[in-house]
């Protein structure tokens, strides 16, 4: 089977989704990726990769129950599919097939 091709953010935003396995909505992923990578992530282009993702068939979303704390508005969760966790094994696969081609000699340039 053909998995599709991701970019950078988007598995960034699939691991994560992994990795908060059941706690994964908005905040607690953006929360996780700049903690992990110290990198910046604005909300805007989270909520684009997160429904990129869903419309791919890579994460599903459920809403969960409604907070007084959030006005009444449930927490949206995010789940890895099947489709998504087997695209991040074809992604981390073919990142492995470039990093075994390096020489030696590029890993060691200083």
């Amino acid at each position: 089977m053909k998995y599709p091709k991701i970019g950078e953010f988007e598995e960034i935003v699939l691991l994560t989704v992994g990795i908060l396995h059941g706690n994964a909505y908005g905040i607690t992923i953006k929360d996780e990726i700049e903690s992990r990578l110290e990198r910046k992530v604005s909300v805007g282009a989270l909520q684009t990769t997160l429904r990129r993702l869903e419309k791919k068939g890579l994460l599903t979303s459920h809403h969960g129950e409604t907070e007084a704390s959030r006005g009444g508005r449930p927490k949206l969760f995010f789940t890895i599919t099947a489709y998504g966790r087997n695209t991040l094994a074809d992604t981390k696969e073919s990142r492995e097939k470039l990093w075994s081609a390096l020489p030696r000699i590029v890993l060691n340039l200083k």
